[in-house]
C-alpha cells in the first residue's frame, strides 16, 4: 500500500509525542502498535471509531476518538481523520435524522429549533442522543466491515494477478527451455 508508506512519512514519531505535555492524558496507550499501524484491522477499527465519534452530539469529539482509539487498538490518524465528517458545515445533514429517529423512538412530537423551551431542552436533546447513538454505530460498524471487505477483495485480486504472472513466467520459461533443447 503505497498510500500509507507516503502517510507515514507524515505522522509523528512516538519521542515527538511525548514532548506535548498535554497527550500525557492517554498514558502509554499511544505507544501500541496497533495505534499507529496501517493494517487492515487497525485502519477499519479507527475509521469506525472515528465516524462513531463524528455522530457524537458534543465538543471535542477527537478527544473521544483519540481515547476508543487508544483503548479498542485502532488506527488513531484515521480515528482522528474519521472525526472530520462532523463540522459546522454538516451538523444540520448529520443531526437532523438522528434527532427525529431518537424522537420517534421516545415518542416525542419533533419541534422545531428555534421554538423549544428550556424545560423542553433535555428530553429533546436526550432524543438526539439516542438517535445519533444508533446511526453513528449502524454507520461506524457498516464502514468497519465495508473498509475490511474491500481490503480483503484487494488482497485477492493481488494475489490471483500474482498467480497469473508465475503461470505466464513458468510457461515461458517451459517455452524457452524446449526452444533450446530443439
Amino acid at each position: 500500500m503505497r498510500l500509507f508508506s507516503q502517510l507515514k512519512k507524515f505522522l509523528p514519531t512516538y519521542q515527538e509525542i511525548q514532548q506535548y505535555r498535554y497527550l500525557h492524558i492517554f498514558g502509554d496507550g499511544l505507544k501500541q502498535p496497533e495505534v499507529w499501524a496501517f493494517k487492515r484491522q487497525s485502519v477499519a477499527k479507527g475509521v469506525a471509531i472515528g465516524i462513531f465519534c463524528a455522530f457524537l452530539p458534543m465538543p471535542f469529539e477527537m478527544v473521544a476518538a483519540i481515547f476508543l482509539a487508544v483503548l479498542m487498538g485502532g488506527n488513531l490518524p484515521f480515528a482522528i481523520a474519521g472525526v472530520w465528517l462532523s463540522n459546522p458545515l454538516t451538523w444540520v445533514p448529520l443531526y437532523t435524522p438522528c434527532y427525529l429517529l431518537g424522537a420517534k423512538i421516545l415518542q416525542l412530537e419533533p419541534i422545531a429549533l428555534t421554538s423549544i423551551t428550556l424545560s423542553q431542552a433535555g428530553t429533546h436533546y436526550a432524543a438526539l442522543w439516542l438517535g445519533c447513538l444508533i446511526i453513528g454505530g449502524g454507520l461506524s460498524i457498516t464502514t468497519h466491515f465495508t473498509i475490511s471487505f474491500m481490503w480483503r477483495s484487494q488482497v485477492r485480486q493481488r494475489w490471483h494477478r500474482r498467480q497469473l504472472m508465475r503461470i505466464e513466467r513458468r510457461k515461458k520459461h517451459t517455452l524457452e527451455r524446449t526452444e533450446k533443447q530443439d
